[in-house]
């Protein structure tokens, strides 16, 4: 004897999201996925982050600096300001045990420490106390459909105030008809880690360029209403200029003598959720890194003669990674002996130049040091550092 059975039709996404029992950290997500790249996009599978160093970890330029160059110490991430009394002071700090951001794998984090603005915040002032740019190819070849509104990249990081406030920011394309995408953070809570999850649709008139050039800037901060004026709203799309870069900036940090905002875990992802960060080795991003800065005392060379004198030395570097473009270079013609000629002593040679340089490599010269023989090899001292730059 044969017994059929039959039970009703259901459906078991539904049923499995009734589960009592846990279903992991993304369980429920991955089961309403609707396509192969939205449960990629949850488990963070393969390589996503647009960002170099977002965890802070390289800073070859040293770890603290107060002045007016945008870049001071952790690599690819500036501090811009214009307009300031003093100048803020740009450092490499550690992250605290026991905090969140710690528990998480970070270390090292981006700190600002702001002047004393004894002019309150005028209208060409602004700190941008980070900004990052990304190299147009980067973004062109991300995997973002830019162009539709449907599409999604999203930005996240970890940040801390000294000063409670509403940090203003923007993103910003560079190719095409400009435009700037205004953001802020919400109020942060003084001395607190907040982590800032921000998700952008594309548009049809943003461009990038399939090239070395400058592509997206991002930036979080304080600007006076020059770059506000005209009120744009926050989390959209507008037609740039400088009245509407970003949203009109609170002035509470910015008027704080010594105020202090912490940055780490800077991370841009293809996609409409924020993903657990990836993090990279120490070496790997060094590497990534050494493309837009590169410092080395391992130059050699030799003396030669010019104009019948032989007070220059000609060296020579071979760079680790290939540098976005050819490099501008700052020579250590302040360092007191600079150069050691073998078979003679250390020498200072006073200023210099650089030529026949590429993306690969870079030949440089130094004069008016001391007479030594022609053909002498020479290398640069351990405490001479020559620096080459291609910072967007």
């Amino acid at each position: 004897m044969t017994v059929r059975v039959s039970k009703p039709e259901f459906n078991l996404r539904e049923k499995l999201t009734e589960l009592d029992r846990p279903v992991g950290l993304k369980g429920n997500e991955l089961v309403r996925a609707e396509t192969t790249q939205d449960a990629r996009d949850l488990v963070s599978a393969g390589r996503k982050n647009l960002i170099i160093n977002g965890a802070m970890k390289v800073a070859q330029r040293g770890t603290s600096y107060t002045g007016t160059n945008s870049y001071g110490t952790v690599d690819r991430m500036a501090c811009s300001h214009g307009g300031t009394n003093e100048s803020p002071t740009q450092a490499q700090v550690d992250v605290a045990s026991g905090t969140t951001p710690y528990s998480l794998g970070f270390r090292k984090a981006f700190k600002i420490t702001n002047g004393n603005q004894t002019g309150g915040l005028s209208a060409g002032d602004l700190i941008e106390a980070i900004r990052y740019r990304v190299e147009a190819q980067d973004m062109a070849n991300s995997g973002w459909n830019y162009k539709s509104g449907s599409s999604f990249i999203t930005l996240s990081f970890w940040v801390k105030s000294s000063v409670s406030f509403n940090m203003k920011g923007y993103f910003f394309h560079h190719h095409g008809t400009t435009q700037s995408y205004p953001l802020e953070t919400g109020t942060l809570t003084a001395n607190r880690w907040t982590k800032i999850v921000r998700t952008i649709p594309g548009n049809p008139t943003v461009t990038f360029n399939n090239d070395t050039g400058v592509g997206l800037t991002i930036s979080f901060g304080v600007y006076g209403t020059n770059f506000s004026s005209s009120n744009s709203p926050v989390n959209q799309w507008v037609t740039y200029s400088a009245a509407t870069l970003t949203n009109p900036s609170e002035t509470t940090w910015y008027t704080t003598n010594d105020a202090t905002l912490e940055f780490t875990g800077l991370q841009l992802e293809v996609g409409p959720n924020a993903t657990e960060f990836e993090h990279r080795s120490f070496a790997e991003e060094l590497a990534l890194c050494q493309r837009y800065y590169f410092k080395t005392t391992d130059a050699k060379g030799t003396v030669y003669p010019n104009g019948g004198t032989t007070t220059q030395v000609g060296l020579g570097v071979a760079f680790p990674v290939r540098m976005r473009t050819t490099p501008s270079v700052s020579l250590p013609t302040s360092v007191s002996s600079n150069v050691h000629n073998f078979g003679a002593a250390n020498n200072s040679y006073t200023s210099g130049g650089q030529y026949g340089s590429n993306v690969d490599g870079a030949n440089f010269y130094m004069l008016n040091g001391n007479s030594a023989t022609a053909g002498t090899f020479s290398v640069l001292n351990t405490n001479a550092y020559v620096e080459f730059s291609t910072e967007l």
